[in-house]
Order: structure tokens, then C-alpha cells, then sequence
């Protein structure tokens, strides 16, 4: 069995042997998905998927990444069929172990210790579909010379059968197409065990020396939420997140900028939104009426209230550390 070295003992990772019941999936899966994409294996670029469970959403993500020239699959001991749906789409598979300090989360870790082939890497989360359109323009982009060292793609998130087109969600842009050696994950305030499971949540990618990132045209499709149990289940733990995040103050992370990138200039809206009163109101106000989400219809209303409910979450999980921090009993 093959296996890479972690540099922090806590952390393992062994490249998964084929799984035996590979062959039966790779008889069920289509391989490609239709449409007009670069030739299978074609494009000089390493995709990095993290997983846990996602036998339902990882065959559509890869069958529309099979133009990429390696697929790497970072599992946390998934129970289900997402093993061998990976291998018999032609993914490697290493599976990813949390320390007991929290830190480095499963992206991260694997930047700094897959042993990847290319020059470039593309992380995609396995409820994501990639466009012909999109992969084209990532084909152009890894053989063209020079350029910046990273790109911002945007992403439409979809949600009760829409997409979201308003409430501060598009456009939505992310850095998820870099040079391996410019890229990492922002650490703020030295977050370790947040209780928002070993992925990293609301990090972002920091191109080394500040460098700024170019933009692609073409976008991918999210579908992050496809019914409302699982919204509220993974918003619960990013407001945990969330608020670590607040008492650490964003230290460490990408600095607040009013006139800096997308990530910059939300944290500037953040950082200066924290002390206000009524905030959870004023979230819903915000993204519904001045973000437009009623013109989402209903869906719009619908995700603007979670919204609201995800900020006050966030608020009352922030007090709770804050008095348990001050050893000042929480039950």
C-alpha cells in the first residue's frame, strides 16, 4: 500500500487500495457527462474533491471533470459507496485524519501533502457541477505562460430549485484555481477545534505575497442545499465557526478592504456590521430588500429568514464562548 508522509504526526493519509466492488460501479456510472468538453484527461490540472458520505452528489461532479489530467479525492472515513464511485471515475483516493488540535483541516493538509503532478490545482466541493464552458476556459488558462497565479471563478448557488440570483449570493466569487506552490488556506486566529468538522468552512485561499488573482468568465452550478434539513444542518456548524471567528477578531485571515477583492471586501461589511444592534433583523433587511432576494420569490424570502437565523446563531454561539472563556457556566 502506497502512502504519503504528513508533516504533522497527528494527521495520516494513505492513497486507498481499488476497492472491490469498483468494477460493478464503473458498469453503473456513466463516464462523461454529456456535452462538449476537452478530451478526457487532456488538461494539465489537478482537482482536489473533499468528501465524507457523498455516494449521491460525487458521480455528477466527476463525470464532469474527467478532462482534467488527476483527480484526487480526500475522504474522512466515509461509509457509504464514495470510495469506489471515486476509483471507477478515476480518482485516487487518500483518506484524511483530523489531529486532536483541529488544524490543518482536510484541504489544507492535502495541498501540503499529496503528491501532486501538476502545476495547477482546481479545488471543487463534490455538490458542484463544472460547465464545458467553464473546463475550456480552464484548459486555455493552465498552458497559457505567465499570467497571474491565481483565479476567482463566481457560482451560482441553487436553492428550492432556483437559482439564487439575489440576497448578496451572486455573484459569489471563490480563488479556487491556483498555482500549488502560491496557494493556501487563511488560518484565522489560530482556529483549531471550531466543531465545524475537519473541511475547512469560510477559510479562503491567500496567494503568497499578496499577489492578485485574475477572473474567469464562465461559472460553475452549487448545489449546496437541496432541501432545507440540509441547510440548517451545515449553517448550524458554520455558525459555530463563525463565531470563533468573531472573538478571534479575523486575525490571520484575508484583511478587511472596502476596495479590496471579494473576500476582502466582505470582511470589510462584516467587521463593521459585528456591533451593531439587531443584527439578525438587519440581515434579513439587508439581503431581502437591499440585495434584492424578493426578487427570488419565494425561495428569496425563504433563504433571506435563514440568513437572519444564521446570524443570530452566530451571535448567541459568540457570547457563549466568550463566557465560557471568562469561566463563567454556560448551562
Amino acid at each position: 500500500m502506497q502512502s504519503t508522509e504528513s508533516k504533522t504526526p497527528a494527521v495520516s493519509s494513505e492513497l486507498q487500495p481499488r476497492h472491490p466492488e469498483v468494477a460493478s460501479w464503473i458498469n453503473r456510472l456513466v463516464q462523461v457527462a454529456p456535452g462538449d468538453w476537452p478530451a478526457p484527461r487532456s488538461v494539465p490540472v489537478s482537482v482536489l474533491v473533499p468528501v465524507k458520505n457523498e455516494q449521491g452528489n460525487l458521480p455528477g461532479c466527476l463525470q464532469r471533470l474527467q478532462w482534467a489530467s488527476e483527480l484526487i479525492v480526500i475522504d474522512s472515513q466515509s461509509i457509504d459507496a464514495t470510495i469506489p464511485i471515486a476509483q471507477a471515475l478515476g480518482a485516487d483516493v487518500y483518506q484524511f485524519y483530523l489531529s486532536s488540535e483541529g488544524w490543518p483541516k482536510k484541504k489544507n493538509w492535502a495541498l501540503e501533502n499529496v503528491p501532486w503532478t501538476n502545476e495547477w490545482v482546481l479545488i471543487v466541493d463534490a455538490d458542484e457541477h463544472f460547465t464545458p464552458e467553464l473546463a475550456a476556459e480552464i484548459a486555455e488558462i493552465v498552458k497559457r505562460p505567465g499570467g497571474p497565479d491565481g483565479y476567482w471563478i463566481n457560482r451560482r448557488f441553487m436553492f428550492m430549485g432556483q437559482w439564487i440570483k439575489h440576497c448578496g449570493y451572486y455573484p459569489s466569487w471563490n480563488l479556487r484555481l491556483f498555482r500549488h506552490r502560491a496557494g493556501r488556506y487563511e488560518r484565522i486566529g489560530g482556529l483549531g477545534q471550531t466543531g465545524s468538522g475537519d473541511n475547512e468552512v469560510h477559510e479562503h485561499i491567500v496567494l503568497s505575497g499578496g499577489q492578485d488573482a485574475g477572473y474567469l468568465r464562465q461559472e460553475f452550478l452549487h448545489y449546496a442545499y437541496p432541501d432545507i434539513t440540509v441547510w440548517v444542518e451545515k449553517h448550524n456548524r458554520y455558525s459555530t465557526w463563525e463565531a470563533h471567528a468573531m472573538l478571534a477578531g479575523d486575525k490571520g485571515g484575508v484583511a478587511p478592504s472596502l476596495f479590496g477583492g471579494p473576500i476582502a471586501r466582505r470582511r470589510w461589511l462584516k467587521a463593521r456590521s459585528r456591533n451593531m444592534p439587531f443584527r439578525p433583523l438587519l440581515r434579513f433587511l439587508y439581503a431581502y430588500l437591499w440585495q434584492g432576494g424578493f426578487r427570488d420569490g419565494y425561495a428569496g424570502y425563504c433563504f433571506c429568514k435563514l440568513l437572519s437565523w444564521y446570524e443570530f446563531l452566530s451571535i448567541i454561539k459568540a457570547r457563549e464562548l466568550q463566557l465560557r472563556a471568562n469561566g463563567k457556566s454556560t448551562s
